[in-house]
């Protein structure tokens, strides 16, 4: 596992340095975060799987084999994990709070993909914006701005 890691940045790497390292930490980051959201209702459905892709494909403007690989290092990453901390403070330490704001959004968009929200899944988005320091205000904000582009009502 670790080989294929070293391999993707190393292959992503070239001469860009620490900042091209960082920026694929990042998206490794980003997309364990996603993945974890995908799967919290208790099944991974292919809506779910396939927002988790559109979401990586346009935050960070990336081609789909590029997704593709992103998303089985992110698969892994989070198989390996015990915790959102070493996600969220990687991120709390190099994004904006527009950008954190952004991801919750995301965060919430993988939520409503499947056309339902499990008590866990909005547990989950409450817990990440709470460790990334997004103000309750935005968090609920973002929750209806998902809801309404999802067509799921909140009334």
């Amino acid at each position: 596992m670790l080989n294929r890691i070293k391999s993707y940045f190393e292959q992503h790497l070239v001469i860009a340095g620490d900042e091209r390292y960082r920026e694929h930490s990042l998206q490794l980051a980003v997309g364990a975060l996603l993945l974890e959201m995908a799967g919290m209702d208790g099944k991974t459905r292919s809506q779910e799987y396939q927002a988790v892709v559109n979401s990586l494909g346009q935050c960070f403007t990336l081609d789909d084999h590029e997704v593709k690989e992103l998303m089985e290092l992110a698969e892994a990453e989070h198989a390996n994990s015990t915790d959102y901390f070493q996600f969220t403070s990687l991120i709390n330490n190099n994004y904006t709070a527009a950008q954190k704001e952004r991801l919750v959004e995301m965060l919430w968009h993988v939520a409503y993909s499947d056309r339902k929200l499990h008590m866990y899944e909005e547990h989950l988005v409450r817990k990440i914006s709470d460790l990334l320091y997004v103000p309750h205000k935005t968090f609920i904000s973002m929750k209806h701005k998902a809801a309404r582009e999802a067509g799921f009502s909140l009334d």
